[in-house]
């Protein structure tokens, strides 16, 4: 009787062990699928929130189109600057001769020398040198900084392979000067402020092909500033000198910009503006564009607000190479205060734009069947170690729809210039254009590594045009990728005012 009790005491001993055991295995189970929940809701708040269906999309294109007419009409009459650039003479192709050029738009600076010889050339024949700029020159006179750059211009000039060059005509050069300019003529601009580290407080307000002109004068060098532009103006000229097509040039890299060819009679805010060819390359500064419509999520407002320059450079924020890793890095964040899958909070999440869009792309590309480059770098640069497959699946979809929205509406901008100039195929907002005016070809320069070098970037891209413009428009719009627009381009413009 006794050995009967005993083993029914250790049966349901058992079975309560069993079932304590049972519970906990529930119980964890339970929590991990409440936690997964946590993680899959965040996730789909940001998609949705973040979401560029067409209907919206096509919301952005109009008013990308609108901004610019009132841009146009006054000055500040729209987050787009719309700035004369005075360039109304693109190169075409004919232009002959030995032209040079100088690229200053941040702590290195570039002198090239490029070789025409009368007729369109895809690929160009040039030099170029680059030197970066002592720190002290950054902050010091104007008049160091560019004796500093005009005696690196001469000893560059003077490695000439050919003697005969130093006893040629007058050398014309095209100066790209990437910092905040209101132009008086395409050879002259004057310095609204200094970005990126330099702080010259002697020469805001002056005019920068000048200063460099009397440094090269200072130095008895034959060579004249024809041209001063910034790089998105380059692009322009790189894309109509192979393509006379090219109506426009967009920039998306680590910053963004848009320019366009307008007519001088819809430039309203400068009335009585007579150009020879009838038309002029307006810089639009479009990273400044803002609308409503655009797809704002909780991380962008919160970007916005820790940035250095809050309310400012809106459309930027959102599809430029700058910021997007930085947009990834908030929503892991908040991932990771929501849930543990991703292990113990790492400190490193809460460093701003320690994960950089080429990282990000990396991750997004990642096509190995258990994700290794994604799980590096967590690793590596966020400190996140022995991810699950799933998390990282998850970290992947957070990159693609930053950079699906990024592309999309960095498309609605693009197709928002056509619209303007009545050559997106519709009506269009000025003024009208016949149906035959479809089949027209119209080419779009485009420079920036997050084009040139993010396939998944330029694929949505793409994608975007076609779903905007419509299958039979979309095949007349072509993107053409060009190279050193901020050099080359410069050079092109030297040769097409050369006197």
């Amino acid at each position: 009787m006794m050995e009967r009790k005993l083993v029914f005491g250790v049966a349901v001993g058992v079975a309560v062990g069993a079932c304590v055991v049972a519970a906990v295995v529930v119980g964890r189970r339970v929590k991990s699928r409440s936690k997964w929940k946590r993680v899959v809701r965040v996730l789909e708040e940001f998609e949705v929130a973040g979401d560029t269906p067409v209907r919206r999309l096509r919301q952005v294109v109009d008013a990308m189109a609108v901004e610019m007419h009132a841009g146009l009409a006054s000055e500040g009459g729209s987050k787009l600057k719309m700035l004369l650039t005075y360039v109304d003479n693109l190169p075409n192709g004919s232009e002959k001769g030995t032209f040079y050029a100088l690229d200053l738009g941040g702590t290195n600076f570039r002198v090239l020398r490029v070789h025409l010889g009368g007729q369109r050339y895809l690929s160009l024949e040039h030099d170029v040198e680059r030197q970066p700029i002592p720190e002290h020159l950054m902050t010091g006179t104007s008049e160091d900084l560019f004796d500093f750059i005009a005696s690196s211009l001469k000893d560059f000039v003077e490695k000439a392979d050919d003697p005969d060059q130093l006893a040629a005509r007058r050398k014309e050069l095209g100066f790209t000067f990437s910092f905040p300019v209101k132009h008086a003529s395409a050879s002259s601009g004057v310095l609204i402020k200094w970005t990126k580290g330099f702080s010259i407080e002697d020469m805001v307000g002056q005019d920068a092909a000048e200063l460099l002109q009397q440094a090269i004068d200072r130095i008895g060098l034959d060579v004249r500033v024809s041209v001063l532009i910034n790089d998105t103006v380059g692009t322009l000229a790189v894309g109509h000198y192979q393509d006379p097509d090219t109506v426009a040039a967009v920039i998306i890299g680590t910053g963004t910009n848009a320019c366009y060819l307008e007519r001088t009679d819809a430039i309203i805010k400068c009335q009585g503006l007579l150009t020879t060819s009838g038309s002029m390359v307006i810089n639009m500064e479009w990273g400044n564009f803002w609308t409503s419509h655009l797809p704002r999520t909780t991380y962008d407002i919160d970007l916005d607000a820790d940035s250095p320059n809050p309310n400012e450079q809106g459309f930027e924020k959102m599809i430029s190479g700058m910021y997007l890793g930085d947009i990834v890095r908030r929503v892991i964040l908040r991932i990771s205060q929501e849930s543990d899958v991703l292990g113990p909070a790492s400190t490193r999440l809460l460093m701003p734009f320690i994960l950089r869009t080429p990282s990000m792309a990396a991750m997004h590309e990642d096509s190995s069947p258990d994700l290794t480059e994604v799980a590096r770098i967590l690793e590596d640069i966020l400190e996140i170690t022995d991810t699950p497959l799933k998390v990282r699946k998850l970290v992947v979809k957070i990159c693609d729809i930053v950079t699906r929205r990024a592309a999309r509406l960095a498309a609605a901008g693009i197709v928002g210039i056509l619209k303007k100039i009545g050559r997106d195929g519709s009506s269009g907002i000025a003024g009208g254009r016949s149906r035959t005016d479809i089949k027209l070809r119209r080419t779009v320069a485009i420079e920036g590594s997050l084009y040139t070098s993010y396939t998944m970037f330029r694929e949505y891209l793409h994608e975007a045009l076609v779903e905007i413009l419509g299958e039979e428009i979309a095949p007349h719009v072509i993107l053409k990728a060009t190279e050193d627009g901020s050099g080359i381009g410069a050079a092109l413009l030297a040769a097409s005012y050369s006197s």
